[in-house]
């Protein structure tokens, strides 16, 4: 239930019980100035309200209906006290709606109606139409708001318990979708290993295998042969290393990349650019380096097309076994608040997806005229 229900309903059983206690202590007054005993008076308004805290504040399910038929049965000695008790039907009633079934308030509803009607006659006091439509009235009043109120509180209760239902499928539905990203990627990785075997297999192994037969052959005149297959060996060892790599690693380390695309930046639109690798590891592994060259790219064409920067630069560093590459440009900014509200564009979602693969994690700050930066950190 939510907090503020909670809230409500508390502020609901406060009144009741301030209505209860009221009601009790003016009608034992009441009893005691139209001629009843005092001690009796008040030792019959006790009981009734002691009875009625020990059971508000401990009964519950079965016993509470219980509890509500011994609180009936207190009240109904209390009317051949006195024609003043009457009104105490009415926190009955409201009761009777919350405690009992629809069936069993409706029994408790008519019993307690009938005394509250018949007490002024048992009396032998002049029957008026006050007496006869009071408790009626009122009496169906209370009862109806109790079974209204007590309807309004279960919907609530499902109402929450569908939401709470609705959250968990909701989170099952994120894992199930993680589980198939991560089924998916396995099996992509599965099938690039298996071309990868057969074009070993049908190419390098294969040559590796003659050259082999040649060479244990002893003959000098197969020396043009061997070297042949070992040329062809190597150029097509050569073409798978160089399908697994993008063309701005072939070659070159991670540094040289980022430096020639940020030349290629500074040439086309005039911005002063900056590297800095004094911190850079000595050497990554090749799906980390494909994975930050990949971010470099798509955060140097946003600095290109949206920033209006008039200096970026670039540094790349390594601490603690994780490496970070930082992006920063004096552009106009934007509000990354605003990220949060809207979906957000393809290339900032394929960032936090290439670094998610990876362990990695994605941090932009940026504020309206005073630039951008994103940082993105992998282990390395």
């Amino acid at each position: 239930m939510s907090p503020d229900r909670r809230r409500m309903l508390r502020a609901a059983r406060f009144a009741l019980h301030l209505i209860t206690v009221s009601l009790a202590v003016v009608t034992a007054l009441r009893a005691v100035v139209d001629g009843t005993d005092l001690l009796p008076a008040m030792v019959a308004a006790g009981l009734f309200l002691a009875w009625y805290g020990a059971g508000a504040s401990m009964a519950r399910g079965r016993a509470a209906h219980w509890w509500l038929i011994v609180l009936g049965a207190v009240w109904l000695g209390m009317l051949a006290l006195s024609p003043e008790f009457v009104w105490l039907s009415f926190p009955l009633l409201l009761l009777a709606g919350h405690v009992l079934p629809v069936v069993g308030s409706a029994l408790f509803a008519a019993v307690v109606l009938a005394a509250a009607i018949a007490a002024p006659a048992v009396h032998s006091v002049e029957m008026t139409f006050a007496h006869l439509a009071g408790p009626l009235l009122g009496g169906g009043f209370a009862l109806a708001v109790s079974l209204g109120y007590d309807a309004l509180l279960r919907d609530a209760v499902e109402r929450d318990e569908l939401i709470a239902s609705l959250l968990r499928a909701q989170r099952e539905m994120a894992e199930l979708q993680d589980e198939l990203g991560r089924t998916q990627r396995e099996a992509g990785a599965a099938r690039e290993r298996t071309r990868l075997a057969r074009d070993l297999h049908d190419t390098i192994a294969q040559e590796l295998s003659s050259v082999s037969l040649l060479a244990r052959g002893g003959d000098a005149a197969r020396m043009p042969q061997i070297d042949q297959l070992a040329q062809h060996s190597l150029t097509e060892l050569r073409r798978i290393v160089a399908a697994l790599a993008p063309a701005e690693l072939q070659g070159t380390a991670l540094t040289g990349a980022l430096q020639r695309l940020l030349d290629a930046l500074a040439e086309d639109t005039g911005i002063s650019v900056a590297l800095d690798s004094a911190d850079a590891p000595p050497a990554l592994p090749t799906p980390v380096e494909v994975t930050l060259l990949r971010i470099a790219q798509s955060a140097l064409a946003n600095v290109r097309q949206h920033s209006g920067a008039e200096a970026v630069r670039v540094t790349l560093s390594a601490a603690g076994g994780r490496t970070a590459l930082q992006i920063s440009d004096d552009g106009r900014g934007f509000d990354t608040t605003a990220l949060e509200g809207r979906t957000q564009s393809y290339g900032l979602v394929a960032m936090r997806s290439r670094l998610r693969e990876l362990g990695g994690e994605l941090r932009i700050d940026s504020v309206p005229g005073e630039g951008t930066t994103i940082r993105a950190e992998v282990r390395s």
